[in-house]
């Protein structure tokens, strides 16, 4: 039942992530109120919550989960999946430091740089790929 909890967990903070992911692709324009700056705070603090949930889950899935941890250790689909995980993790660290460099500003509108908008596209196009992954291994290609 645990294992059921967790991987419910897992789905539900996977939603939370591309959903707050979609809302600043959005939400970022290439110039922004100060109003929009504090929200994508907190969205972008949403986002970062459910990617430690996501990981969280997903450690905890495969190292105690109802599989055998060699069936994820073993398969390179799910280290295609980590790596994505990871990757776009790293790149979402551009964004976050643009918004909380920015945070105290006092300025009426702020000019966001394309690349903060460009990087937040290759976000949501790589994490488009993580499901696609998760339903090959879990029908057991790469075994």
């Amino acid at each position: 039942m645990l294992d059921i909890l967790i991987r419910y967990l897992h789905l539900g903070a996977v939603l939370v992530l591309a959903g707050t992911l979609i809302i600043e692709n959005m939400a970022m324009a290439p110039q922004i109120s100060r109003e929009d700056l504090r929200n994508l705070l907190k969205v972008d603090a949403a986002y970062g919550l459910s990617a430690l949930v996501v990981l969280a889950c997903g450690l905890t899935l495969w190292f105690t989960g109802a599989k055998p941890s060699d069936f994820y250790s073993g398969n390179p689909i799910f280290h295609a999946k980590l790596s994505l995980f990871v990757v776009v993790g790293l790149l979402s660290i551009y964004p976050t430091v643009f918004l909380l460099r920015h945070r105290k500003s006092e300025a009426e509108t702020l000019e966001v740089p394309a690349g903060v908008r460009r990087v937040l596209r290759v976000e949501l196009a790589l994490l488009a790929i993580i499901p696609v992954l998760a339903f090959l291994m879990a029908r057991g290609v790469g075994l």
